[in-house]
């Protein structure tokens, strides 16, 4: 069934309507924050990645660049995580179009993520924040790194059907990324690829749409909780929604249209942005 919705019409129609949300509301077209919206979700898209890295410091910066009003961190915070939700689902069902989707991965992957996060955060009033940081830190280093190993390193690509991955050691290895997801209070998801290609050995395009179905999930959760507390400002978020739901399709699409090897340099130079970002922050005065 959700085969049948996964094609581009059903995304391209949404963000039409979200567009004529925008319009009805007699408020200025920012159109600005819509081709904001579509760049970060093609990136997700393309390589599974959630998207909030990029989108946080756009929607920070470049409005004001633009002649806009800067918007506060917690407006930004509460939107990136509708425009999460929004890429994670027109680009998992973009892949799923594709046949590139394994669902008992992100099953398994997704629970295990999901509770090891809860755990995480009960836990992180009880641990160094600049510690945790730090290991935080060197596992995006060392994702990067693995990212840019030889082609011949990766498993290569087979049916997603086909597929066969140790459940155990998806469990387990689901569980200390969310446990580390919970304590840093950071997104984890450009760490899954690494984990999905090196540890599992899932082949490439598998693991981008497991990825982006597991983001799906986390997004869901996190836009339920900007919600319930009141944190999103709805015409900002139908903004992005108009431009991530093309935009995570088009990355889908294309994604399946580029060597595996090309993607993986892409979600490496994403991965090391992270790490050297994080990095200048633990180090810096």
């Amino acid at each position: 069934m959700l085969r049948a919705v996964a094609g581009p019409v059903p995304a391209l129609t949404a963000a039409w309507v979200a567009a004529v949300a925008l319009a009805v509301t007699q408020e200025p077209f920012r159109a600005l924050y819509v081709v904001l919206g579509l760049l970060g979700a093609f990136v997700a898209g393309l390589v599974g990645v959630g998207g909030a890295i990029l989108m946080f410091p756009l929607l920070l910066y470049v409005p004001p660049l633009a002649g806009l009003t800067p918007l506060a961190v917690h407006t930004v915070a509460g939107v990136t995580m509708i425009q999460v939700a929004a890429a994670g689902l027109a680009g998992f069902l973009g892949h799923l179009h594709h046949g590139a989707v394994r669902g008992a991965i992100v099953a398994t992957l997704g629970s295990a993520m999901v509770a090891g996060s809860l755990a995480g955060a009960l836990l992180s009033s009880r641990v160094s924040a600049p510690a945790l940081t730090g290991v935080f830190a060197s596992l995006a280093l060392v994702a990067a790194i693995l990212m840019f190993l030889p082609a011949r390193w990766m498993p290569r690509e087979i049916d997603a059907a086909e597929i066969r991955f140790n459940m155990p050691l998806a469990v387990a290895s689901g569980l200390v990324v969310g446990v580390l997801v919970g304590l840093v209070g950071a997104g984890g998801g450009f760490l899954l690829i690494p984990l999905m290609l090196f540890l599992l050995r899932i082949p490439m395009r598998a693991a981008v749409g497991a990825a982006l179905g597991i983001v799906l999930l986390s997004g869901l959760a996190g836009a339920a909780g900007k919600i319930a507390t009141g944190q999103v400002d709805w015409l900002l978020a139908l903004a992005l929604v108009a431009g991530a739901l093309p935009g995570a399709w088009a990355g889908a699409s294309v994604s399946r249209r580029t060597r595996p090897r090309v993607l993986g340099l892409i979600l490496g130079g994403v991965i090391a942005a992270v790490a050297v970002k994080m990095w200048w922050e633990i180090l810096g005065p």
